[in-house]
């Protein structure tokens, strides 16, 4: 049972340029046609990030987080939950997607949610290097702290594969599952305390909040750039998060294997 996740993390390292490239053409294709192309990757997050900060710096007038300026505060957040939220949709999606390359009995169908993830990953770390200059532009210059950052998207990255190895293999035979994940995340989106401290939740209720592993990473960005801990420091926090991801990861696997040979007759 334990054995596929870990074979296949081999593989997707010896099949590295390979997913590299699909994911760049993956990348490219998205915004193939429209008249901004690939323009539209990184306006998007962006306009939202202002949208939110309008609304609750300027409408409602919010004080800094934890002495930090609003903006930086919320865009630790919002950053991290972009490429959760895209990498997920459009992973869960990425068999149905391909369906001509599922057909064919060479090639390694499990790759695909990986490419999904990795294009998503493009845009990603163009954001992660927006938290670097923003900060710098504030004054606050990088420290050893804020490299964890590579650390939380790894992490989620482990996190998405065990996930999309699940939705991606059932929803070739469920295809409400693409909106039942998109309404899923809506609600996620909400329950997390992205543009809101945790600290304001009753405490009897944060428990709930600390059980989405989304939490870790949402708060782990604001460890890294703003309050200076060591992932390590949360260490329950830690061992809690990677139980869940290999929680994932085995059973996401496990399915995905049980349901690949069958992906190619539904399709």
């Amino acid at each position: 049972m334990f054995r596929y996740p870990i074979d296949f993390l081999i593989s997707l390292y010896k099949s590295r340029q390979l997913i590299f490239r699909l994911a760049v053409n993956d990348f490219k294709v998205k915004y193939l046609g429209s008249m901004l192309g690939i323009s539209w990757a990184f306006l998007q997050p962006t306009l939202t990030i202002m949208i939110f900060w309008f609304v609750f710096q300027v409408g409602f007038k919010n004080a800094p987080v934890d002495n930090f300026p609003f903006i930086l505060w919320l865009i630790c957040g919002m950053i991290p939950w972009f490429f959760f939220n895209d990498a997920l949709i459009n992973a869960t999606s990425s068999i149905l997607d391909n369906a001509y390359l599922v057909k064919k009995v060479v090639f390694r169908v499990g790759i695909l949610p990986f490419v999904k993830i990795t294009s998503a990953l493009f845009i990603h770390i163009f954001f992660i290097a927006v938290i670097f200059i923003m900060f710098m532009l504030y004054g606050y210059s990088p420290t050893a702290y804020s490299l964890q950052a590579f650390y939380y998207t790894f992490a989620m990255c482990m996190l998405l594969l065990g996930l999309v190895w699940l939705t991606a293999s059932i929803v070739v035979f469920l295809k409400d599952i693409a909106q039942v994940i998109a309404v899923f995340l809506q609600f996620a989106f909400w329950l997390t305390p992205i543009f809101y401290p945790i600290k304001i939740v009753p405490a009897k209720f944060q428990f709930i909040l600390k059980m989405n592993p989304i939490l870790y990473i949402v708060e782990g960005y604001r460890d890294a750039f703003i309050n200076h801990i060591w992932f390590w420091d949360h260490y329950n926090q830690t061992i809690y998060f990677w139980i869940v991801t290999v929680f994932f990861l085995v059973i996401g696997g496990t399915i995905f294997r049980k349901l690949r040979p069958h992906f190619a007759d539904v399709l």
